[in-house]
């Protein structure tokens, strides 16, 4: 080959190279997720006995989405699909209005409360001093994922952009803000590496203290990370069943495994 013609061709791979690279970047979400397939999932979150009724709608989980562009886009086609039930199954839990003969099956009721019904405290933590909470607030669950606390809502808040110290309501009042939160928690990272994310897109790498803990990776453990200190430990918990039921039912839509280790039943809580 002329020096010439390599030269050309050598240029012409310099161009092409990153169109093939960008080609093979992830795509959005919305692209594993359509419109019509999240309302399979969600059948009946709009139903007039569902108090979140038109709150959760598709458009506001993808907008949301956007701001964590890692969430859904991580690894492979299966790790992205996986993670995105993953999470979307423990949103379901924490929104569920379905019962064991419930219409389409306790598993097709998903996002059907926005705000925890009775909370038995205002979940103050009056020792944390880097969140305080504001008088007259109350920081009991909210949104997908139940946000709890005053020290979840105020870093959530200051990374999010709006007052969740003095401004709490705003999860349930707000459906962009409340997926946010959501995914907020689902991606930030508690110590070392563990966080919700982490987990299921096969980032975490467990401590000494976490494998004695028999801490492994899977949906487990992204169970107790979410609420450990009260399902995990514990032998045929109806709460991690419920969990674990809508992953199978996701990840089944999806046609992608669960991957290892469901439960935390022999997990030592978080």
């Amino acid at each position: 080959m002329a020096f010439s013609t390599l030269l050309s061709f050598t240029l012409f791979l310099c161009v092409l190279l990153p169109c093939f690279a960008s080609s093979l970047e992830a795509k959005p979400i919305s692209s594993l997720i359509r419109k019509k397939f999240f309302d399979t999932m969600f059948l009946h979150k709009d139903d007039n006995a569902c108090p979140a009724k038109n709150f959760y709608p598709y458009k506001a989980f993808i907008r949301a989405a956007k701001t964590f562009p890692e969430f859904g886009t991580t690894g492979s086609l299966d790790t992205r699909k996986r993670e995105i039930a993953a999470f979307l199954a423990q949103i379901s839990h924490e929104t569920t209005g379905g019962w064991a003969t419930a219409p389409d099956g306790p598993y097709a009721w998903g996002l059907c409360f926005k705000e925890e019904i009775n909370p038995q405290s205002n979940y103050c933590d009056s020792t944390n001093k880097q969140w305080p909470c504001f008088p007259g607030k109350s920081y009991h669950g909210r949104g997908p994922i139940q946000l709890s606390w005053n020290y979840n809502y105020g870093p959530a808040g200051k990374e999010l952009g709006f007052d969740g110290l003095r401004k709490p309501e705003i999860v349930s009042n707000n459906s962009v803000i409340a997926f946010r939160s959501a995914l907020w928690f689902w991606m930030r990272e508690t110590r070392g590496t563990l966080s919700c994310h982490n987990v299921m897109v096969g980032k975490y790498v467990p401590s000494e203290a976490d494998i004695a803990a028999n801490r492994t990776a899977g949906y487990g453990l992204v169970t107790n990370i979410i609420n450990g200190a009260l399902e995990c430990g514990i032998p045929n918990d109806p709460r991690v069943k419920d969990r674990i039921g809508f992953f199978k039912r996701y990840t089944n839509l999806f046609n992608v495994d669960t991957g290892p280790n469901l439960d935390c039943a022999f997990q030592k809580p978080l």
